[in-house]
């Protein structure tokens, strides 16, 4: 396992529930709260990677790490989802919205279609897995949602209207979530991140040419990575952050 920055004593045995924890910022966010001793479960679409790194977190951890696999777009599945979790490991007290597809795209050939599964994808499921998490997390006397927005809709990119828009309407619902579970305890925050480098990333979209002018930009001359993500989110997670709500972090080595 990769070292955590610090450690937070109150998360450990916490139920913590991740989305689209089997690859890349939510694999390294599972690890993370391994890592505090948490009770961890993570959901994800991409089922044999999902469960290799449950299986290999869960041979080294306090708690065995649980995978539910699940298409979020679904809001009947969030729910049941949610409520197994819930059932397996008790009320969820860290709730972690990451999953996201940053597909690019023409906006000359956007349907109608692609917009709205860009959106249930990026932006709709955001908000029923925190409205289906809300009432355990009320009951157990509050608790903690980061929502993973990204600096993309700050840079005017081209080619990602729709994430861009949907990470954009992540800062207004964390801002309204936070208004609104903020008299039951439950703190409401967003991190966005810059550049992070994933396998996923290189594979489809980054080269080392992107990322050098990437690097240009930013104050931080070094690549981020998903381990980068790991201690803003803990901290956010945990009763050291515990009169912090509707924020935003940005962690992208200095470029915002």
């Amino acid at each position: 396992m990769t070292e955590t920055q610090a450690n937070f004593p109150d998360l450990k045995d916490r139920t913590v529930l991740i989305t689209g924890g089997g690859s890349g910022i939510g694999a390294a966010l599972v690890e993370g709260f391994v890592q505090q001793g948490a009770k961890v479960a993570f959901i994800d679409i991409a089922e044999e990677p999902s469960k290799a790194l449950a299986a290999r977190l869960s041979a080294q951890s306090a708690h065995p790490v649980a995978f539910y696999h699940a298409d979020l777009r679904d809001v009947g599945t969030v729910k049941s989802t949610v409520a197994a979790v819930e059932s397996d490991l008790g009320a969820i007290r860290v709730l972690v919205n990451n999953a996201a597809w940053d597909d690019r795209h023409e906006i000359d050939t956007t349907t109608e279609e692609y917009w709205d599964n860009n959106q249930a994808i990026n932006l709709k499921q955001v908000f029923f897995v925190s409205q289906a998490a809300a009432p355990g997390m009320r009951a157990a006397g509050g608790g903690a949602i980061i929502n993973f927005s990204s600096i993309v809709f700050k840079m005017n990119p081209p080619h990602l209207s729709a994430y861009a828009t949907a990470k954009a309407g992540v800062i207004g619902l964390t801002k309204s979530l936070a208004g609104r579970f903020g008299p039951e305890n439950i703190r409401v925050n967003a991190v966005l991140p810059g550049m992070v480098v994933t396998e996923r990333q290189m594979e489809r979209w980054l080269t080392e040419e992107s990322i050098a002018k990437t690097i240009e930009r930013q104050c931080l001359k070094h690549v981020l990575k998903a381990a980068d993500l790991v201690g803003p989110t803990l901290f956010l997670a945990s009763n050291s952050a515990g009169s912090i709500t509707a924020q935003s972090i940005i962690v992208d080595g200095g470029i915002f």
